[in-house]
């Protein structure tokens, strides 16, 4: 379940276009590892919380057993501070995350503990899930694409971001996969990047490398 991140944007190999939903995406390799499970595919590109209230917890039912999602980003404003922050200055790109970190501390976690509890009530048995979201950008060494005070800014905000969810998904007594171990040193301008300087998402092999081995540590513990 969820946005962009979960459903494989950016990693190719698209089985649904609509949605960009990637046979490269982590949930697709886990299934796929997982030979037997019945795997409903519901994440979305661009999907925010109405969206996965609207268009995706229909997936769930009393016998689900297992639930991956990552959502948020998209309600945060990640597009817009994306945009803003690669084709405007610094204090633009400043602007841009102070005015997604206040939704997020002021408003996201109300709206986490509402969708986390419609997913328990309608997965009751279920293991869930929640990922959070990596580092885009290597914040050291020369970057072309973005300067370091940009990417500095990036980073914290990331960190406001994957903190409001984490503690959103220890409240639902839900597990966390924090991505950003997983993804350190593979950013955008690093020699061997898992993210896409282009979409801004995980690269096939960020998935197979990133996201997988925390799905598989986060359901394992």
């Amino acid at each position: 379940m969820g946005d962009s991140y979960s459903s494989g944007t950016g990693a190719g190999n698209y089985t649904d276009i609509l949605c960009t939903r990637s046979a490269n995406a982590y949930p697709a390799l886990w299934a796929a590892a997982n030979p037997g499970t019945t795997f409903r595919f519901v994440a979305c590109g661009g999907a925010q919380i109405p969206d996965v209230r609207r268009n995706q917890l229909s997936a769930l039912s009393t016998s689900t057993t297992l639930v991956s999602i990552s959502i948020g980003g998209n309600d945060a404003g990640f597009a817009s501070t994306m945009l803003r922050c690669q084709l405007l200055t610094t204090l633009a790109c400043r602007r841009a995350v102070e005015e997604g970190r206040d939704y997020v501390e002021n408003q996201l976690p109300g709206e986490l503990d509402a969708l986390y509890a419609e997913i328990r009530r309608r997965a009751p048995q279920a293991k869930v899930v929640v990922l959070g979201y990596p580092y885009l950008y290597e914040t050291g060494g020369i970057c072309l694409s973005m300067n370091a005070t940009k990417r500095q800014i990036l980073k914290e905000g990331a960190d406001v971001l994957n903190n409001v969810i984490a503690a959103a998904a220890h409240r639902a007594g839900f597990t966390f996969g924090d991505a950003r171990p997983a993804f350190a040193g593979h950013g955008i301008c690093a020699s061997d990047p898992w993210i896409d300087s282009g979409n801004i998402h995980p690269t096939a092999k960020g998935h197979r490398l990133g996201y997988l081995p925390v799905l598989t540590g986060a359901i394992a513990s």
